[in-house]
């Protein structure tokens, strides 16, 4: 694991939870209700919906740019969520460079409930470099609450941006569920928000948020496999001593996603 002092990054408002019961599991806007909305580009008067989170308020962005995909994973779940913990550092995410557990904890029901710190690597398109200040930081500190479930073998996480948060913001949440009628199988649900502050200029930079969120989520898709991998061929080698040769091929070829639904995307 990665490890960096969390004080620069906490005093953009990364707190510790509060150790008290969870109330509230989130108030998230369906795709078919930011679909309904007659203006989407006025959908609130304040653009946005707030929800708690393991005792955080996080705002969900109304206006802006939505997100939504589903992907089979061929592995099953107890493997995808411990491919989940250890898929940092991998070749397909350099842009991600520290990871922090900030707080952690069991639920009487037996859920695991964590807060996560990531620093990663912020470069602006040419065209942001010449309005935006030289000295603006290139490191985006995310916060990545999680909660897993396995009695209903569900793993749930919420993830955003703790600075630069007025130049763009991004919300994204996945669901990792495993079902019971497909054991070997993983249904991934990803969807994400990504809005904007800067009066004039919010409508491009969603658009760039937006294609570069496709582009990473693709990168984390691959890095997640490349962590299946990574388990399945120790497990091999546990289990036969030497693996065989095509092991990896063999490994790589039970963690991809067999099919995955086009994005819908909501403006």
């Amino acid at each position: 694991m990665y490890y960096t002092p969390l004080t620069e990054a906490l005093r953009f408002g990364a707190t510790q939870r509060q150790h008290e019961e969870l109330h509230c599991k989130g108030d998230i806007m369906s795709p078919a209700q930011f679909e309904g909305s007659e203006d989407k580009d006025a959908a609130t008067e304040s653009g946005a919906r707030g929800t708690c989170w393991l005792g955080a308020s996080v705002v969900i962005p109304v206006m802006g740019k939505y997100f939504f995909n589903e992907t089979d994973i061929r592995s099953a779940w107890e493997h995808v969520l411990s491919a989940f913990w250890q898929r940092y550092p991998n070749p397909y995410s350099t842009h991600v460079l520290t990871e922090d557990v900030v707080f952690r904890e069991v639920t009487p029901d037996n859920c695991l409930l964590s807060r996560r710190l990531l620093t990663k690597t912020n470069r602006l398109p040419r065209w942001a470099e010449r309005i935006f200040p030289g000295n603006l930081s290139r490191s985006v500190y995310i916060i990545e609450d999680s909660i897993v479930d396995p009695n209903n073998r569900r793993l749930t996480t919420l993830t955003w941006n703790l600075n630069h948060s007025k130049l763009m913001m991004v919300v994204e949440r996945c669901v990792f569920h495993g079902e019971r009628e497909r054991p070997v199988w993983t249904r991934l649900t990803r969807e994400a928000w990504i809005s904007s502050g800067v009066f004039g200029l919010s409508r491009p930079i969603q658009e760039f948020g937006l294609s570069r969120f496709k582009s990473n989520q693709m990168k984390a898709m691959k890095g997640l496999e490349h962590a299946l991998s990574k388990l399945h061929i120790s497990a091999a080698q546990s289990h036969h001593g030497d693996a065989p040769k095509d092991s990896s091929e063999k490994a790589k070829n039970m963690t991809s996603p067999s099919s995955s639904q086009k994005p819908q995307e909501y403006v």
